[in-house]
């Protein structure tokens, strides 16, 4: 089996994954959102220093398979540099004891690979990538070469989601808190935030004036007094509609220039049912199959990369420990 493991920001995460059943044998997340919520998101030095007490509590009680593991798969980019040392520094060691090689995952790679969890990979493939840390859409041809056709130049999408949520002191992580307090909206046509971009023929994505536009907002309510429950709940429907107008104002053209069979979402911020019912009206429209990663395994996770993990060994794409490095950022899409 491959074993994956998961840290690059705030969710420590182990997995074990069959190579030629694809079964997930073991899955454990250990989440941080309850100590990086009073900070309203992610304090990197609190993570790291809760990532080296969870993953080897999480190793533990895996050992009795230690004996079956035939390769590691580590996230290894991008992500919080004193996060990804946690993940890395664990592959590294067990490299050497077990004497398996190791696989260093990109980790919206993984993301991709959730979609296909307990299937080969079906190409080629559109996929949108939503999360706290990217806005992507992408184009993987039959021979696994990944094309970025759009991405953001400020704040991602799941990103402008955990800053409302703070601007408003509904905690973090603020997607799916936003996303409740949307649905008790009372006034649907109350704020109308203006959708970024549109009519701008760049493909690309921006959320700054969009969280800029709210944060003028509630201030002004704050300003008046008047900021209460239904007026925190057209706020967030508001600034949802507009968040995921904007994503599909520039996917729907993509879809009229792409001749798309299969179009995938992932991410974290892909388990928003708004932004999912739009997906599934477009991919209707254009006779084009959507496909969804299960809910739980939508936020980072180390069954995504183990998954990931998984194809590479089965191509015999493998390392040294010696040769991992990592890296805050993106340096290379590979399937």
């Amino acid at each position: 089996m491959i074993l994956g493991i998961e840290s690059s920001c705030d969710d420590s995460s182990v997995a074990l994954l069959s190579i030629d059943g694809l079964k997930l044998i073991h899955h454990k997340k250990i989440s941080q959102d309850a100590e990086h919520s009073a900070w309203g998101g992610v304090v990197p030095e609190l993570a790291a220093r809760l990532h080296t007490k969870a993953l080897p509590a999480l190793l533990d009680e895996i050992r009795p398979f230690f004996t079956k593991i035939k390769a590691i798969a580590v996230t290894n980019e991008p992500g919080l540099s004193v996060s990804l040392i946690g993940g890395v520094s664990m592959a590294k060691t067990l490299s050497m004891s077990l004497k398996v090689p190791i696989i260093g995952v990109n980790h919206l790679i993984g993301h991709i690979y959730s979609l296909f969890l307990q299937s080969e990979i079906s190409l080629p493939l559109g996929v949108l990538l939503v999360s706290g840390g990217h806005t992507m859409i992408l184009s993987i041809d039959e021979s696994k070469n990944v094309e970025i056709l759009a991405s953001t130049g400020d704040d991602s999408f799941g990103e402008s989601f955990d800053k409302v949520a703070k601007m408003l002191g509904l905690g973090y992580p603020g997607g799916s808190v936003v996303a409740q307090m949307a649905l008790d909206c009372k006034s649907k046509d109350r704020f109308k935030f203006p959708v970024p971009l549109k009519g701008d023929e760049r493909l690309e994505y921006s959320f700054s004036g969009l969280k800029n536009a709210v944060r003028v907002t509630i201030q002004r309510l704050k300003d008046s007094g008047k900021l209460n429950q239904n007026d925190i709940s057209d706020i967030c429907y508001g600034f949802e509609n507009a968040a995921c107008e904007h994503i599909m104002d520039k996917l729907s053209r993509v879809f009229k220039e792409r001749n798309f069979k299969k179009f995938g979402v992932v991410g974290g911020a892909s388990a928003n049912l708004n932004l999912r019912a739009r997906l599934d009206e477009i991919c209707k429209k254009y006779e084009c199959e959507l496909l969804l990663a299960p809910l739980e395994f939508c936020a980072d996770n180390a069954a995504m990369i183990a998954r990931a993990g998984r194809e590479r060994y089965i191509n015999n794409d493998l390392s040294n420990y010696k040769d991992i490095k990592m890296s805050p950022r993106t340096t290379s899409l590979l399937l």
